[in-house]
């Protein structure tokens, strides 16, 4: 399979972890993109959908999607997400799309992680993606000196403005070998709004779309 067949061979598999007269949620990027296109054949099955970002909404609804506040909803079974890297211990580095807070939020409240991605997006170690980092405007060269003294090279997405109306630091450089300390390490420097790693909410289900077929990893 091309990594275009294995994104939509997973984006259909997800199918069947969405229950019917259920709330679903969905992130953001190419795969999920593909996820979002085979959840409209079963639109009628759904209540709605609660979404990570601008463009996922965007998209959902120019397909019949009814799209939620995520304060109007309490919990939900599922979330539905690509990544930019993934290691055997199901931690991620995502943000490549800019919508990692919100994703991060979503993720939070859904009782089940689903990763849907392709092998290339597999690793032993993270960090060979740039980890993003959302910070306030204000805070972007104060934070990016912080994150040179972890041993990172952070490089400031210039024109991207996220759904937050902040900016992303690209961190190049690091090898992450204990995620979850980074995560918190990082998410603890003033003006960062948060880190693209999702160690402490990992995925519970990877769905990994591969020349094969897709391998499913459970935690």
């Amino acid at each position: 399979m091309t990594q275009d067949e294995m994104k939509k061979a997973v984006g259909q598999a997800a199918l069947a972890y969405v229950q019917p007269n259920t709330i679903i949620g969905v992130g953001t990027g190419s795969t999920v993109n593909c996820f979002i296109d085979a959840l409209a054949s079963i639109k009628d099955q759904i209540k709605a959908a609660v979404s990570s970002s601008e463009a996922s909404t965007t998209r959902l609804k120019a397909l019949g999607i009814p799209v939620v506040d995520l304060n109007e909803v309490t919990e939900f079974d599922i979330y539905v997400d690509g990544a930019d890297e993934i290691n055997a211990q199901m931690e991620m580095i995502k943000g490549g799309g800019a919508a990692l807070t919100r994703e991060k939020i979503v993720a939070a409240v859904a009782k089940r992680f689903v990763c849907i991605a392709d092998s290339t997006k597999q690793v032993n170690v993270l960090g060979k993606f740039p980890l993003p980092v959302e910070v306030i405007p204000l805070a972007r060269e104060y934070v990016a000196r912080e994150l040179k003294k972890l041993g990172g090279n952070p490089i400031y997405r210039d024109g991207v403005i996220t759904d937050n109306h902040c900016h992303i630091l690209d961190v190049h450089g690091l090898a992450i070998h204990d995620a979850k300390a980074l995560e918190q390490q990082i998410n603890q420097i003033a003006g960062v709004v948060t880190v693209g790693l999702f160690a402490h909410r990992g995925a519970d289900v990877a769905l990994i779309g591969s020349a094969d077929g897709i391998i499913t990893i459970s935690k």
